[in-house]
């Protein structure tokens, strides 16, 4: 069995999935799918910040991220400002981390700090980018279920926040080497609530089969029936090189109900209230995670921050009140929320070709014989080095004509790269106008996260560029590789 996609939105058939309904306006833009200041110009051209795409393309070439400034700042804001104002009666409000995987540069991280939010990391190389920065390290966090002895160390030295610990052996590893240093480790214990996402199997991350986190349920063969997690509160509580700080659960990504949130954050505090009573202990913090999804088609309905914050403010004040205990200073960690609907990929359009292909079952699985029907398959000068959601998740995406309106019919189309894989696909299924000929650009909305952070030199391409667009100008924030690039760690024979 093939596994479960990003959402169960596609079904049988071979051409347009039930969800795919013909849009009325090919030119139009679905506003919740691409940042707050893009729109078409009076000549029908898309532009970002008043600047035209083609532009763009003429300074920087394609393929090529394109970010507004703006809305990343915008979308921060509103995070911590709603968070902050559904917790303020609660715990005070609310510590927003940027999740720094979705997306990171310097310039970024200047932005998050900026804006009044924190930063989460995930290696070495991540707080490197912090460093560089300058963003504090008592606003850092560093996650990873596989820290090195360098990553801890240099943690340590920028005085992070919090280490975000996911194991037992971990957590004496971290505990050692801060108290050989004479210090004590900020430390977070990841969790793993048992809580199932409604997600891609990959990018759900609170149940037990996986990876992250330190179990909660009880193990009664090993442990005296204690689980993981109450092993670490207590050895952490123990250890003098540990600062235990609190705990930390993330359920997955890409998530549109509030049920999991809800679930995760019940669990969590009563495990807390079970600890503190047992170990006479006070967990002062309490990390929600983050996963919260973004449109990526116009079916998507990501729910507004504003929502979400006070949705789980709710449980978390009830379930407090149930528990009879003071709420943790809670925590959240938004990434793709933030950056993924900044930013739109530019491509130019080469090699068009039409393909018959048999209706081998119709929407409503009914067999549809001897019928074939056409799908063009349009290509771009980039494809699954610049944006491996599809082949990693079979992620579903948009796309538009983007250098110009058309008046033309709609045609169903397949968005593809140049790589050699027949699975090089970044949109599956869209309508496009039948006259997109090469030489055309398009968009595809939603790729600020995990697009750049995912890129690959796959065949040697180059990856492109990441454009920042603010206000009518635009600078590049992280450069494009060149073939020289690339040949630079050949060390040859």
């Amino acid at each position: 069995m093939s596994p479960q996609r990003e959402d169960s939105r596609r079904q049988g058939s071979p051409l347009a999935p039930d969800w795919l309904s013909v849009p009325t306006d090919l030119n139009a833009l679905e506003p919740k799918m691409w940042a707050q200041d893009a729109a078409r110009n009076d000549a029908g051209e898309l532009t970002v910040g008043g600047i035209p795409v083609s532009e763009l393309q003429r300074q920087y070439g394609t393929p090529l991220y394109v970010m507004s400034e703006n809305d990343f700042r915008a979308r921060a804001r509103a995070f911590s400002d709603a968070f902050n104002n559904a917790f303020a009666d609660i715990c005070g409000g609310v510590d927003v981390y940027y999740a720094g995987k979705s997306f990171l540069c310097t310039a970024v991280v200047r932005w998050v700090e900026e804006e009044g939010l924190r930063l989460d990391t995930a290696s070495g190389g991540e707080l490197a980018v912090a460093a560089k920065a300058g963003i504090p390290g008592a606003d850092v966090a560093l996650h990873g279920n596989n820290k090195s002895d360098l990553e801890i160390h240099r943690a340590l030295d920028m005085k992070l926040g919090r280490i975000v610990v996911d194991s037992l052996g971990e957590l004496v590893r971290v505990g050692d080497i801060a108290e050989r240093r004479g210090e004590k480790a900020k430390v977070m214990l990841r969790l793993t609530p048992g809580v199932h996402a409604h997600t891609h199997e990959f990018i759900a991350t609170a149940h037990e089969d996986q990876k992250f986190g330190l179990s909660m349920a009880a193990d009664t063969t090993e442990h005296a029936g204690l689980s993981a997690a109450e092993e670490a509160v207590a050895a952490a509580s123990a250890h003098p090189g540990i600062d235990l700080l609190g705990l930390h659960c993330h359920i997955g990504s890409q998530i549109f109900e509030p049920d999991g949130f809800a679930l995760a954050a019940q669990k969590l505090l009563r495990f807390l209230a079970a600890m503190q009573e047992k170990y006479s202990i006070v967990l002062p913090e309490l990390d929600l995670g983050g996963g919260y999804g973004i449109a990526y088609t116009p079916v998507d309905t990501p729910r507004p921050a504003a929502e979400i914050a006070e949705v789980m403010a709710a449980v978390v004040r009830s379930t407090c009140a149930e528990l009879g205990i003071d709420s943790p200073r809670i925590s959240i960690e938004p990434g793709r929320a933030i950056v993924g609907s900044t930013t739109f990929t530019l491509y130019e359009v080469g090699t068009l070709k039409t393909v018959r292909v048999d209706a081998t079952a119709s929407n409503n699985g009914d067999a549809d014989n001897n019928v074939t029907h056409p799908r063009r398959y349009v290509s771009v000068d980039g494809g699954m080095s610049d944006n491996a959601r599809p082949v990693l998740y079979d992620a579903d995406y948009s796309a538009i004509l983007a250098s110009r309106t058309s008046a033309a019919g709609p045609q169903l189309s397949r968005v593809v790269g140049k790589h050699c894989e027949s699975g090089d696909i970044v949109v599956r299924d869209v309508y496009l106008p039948e006259d997109v000929a090469a030489g055309d650009l398009l968009a595809v909305p939603g790729t600020g996260a995990y697009c750049w952070a995912l890129s690959s030199n796959y065949n040697y391409l180059a990856r492109p560029g990441v454009v920042a667009v603010r206000d009518g100008s635009a600078r590049l924030i992280v450069r494009g590789e060149t073939e020289e690039d690339l040949l630079n760690r050949d060390m040859g024979v």
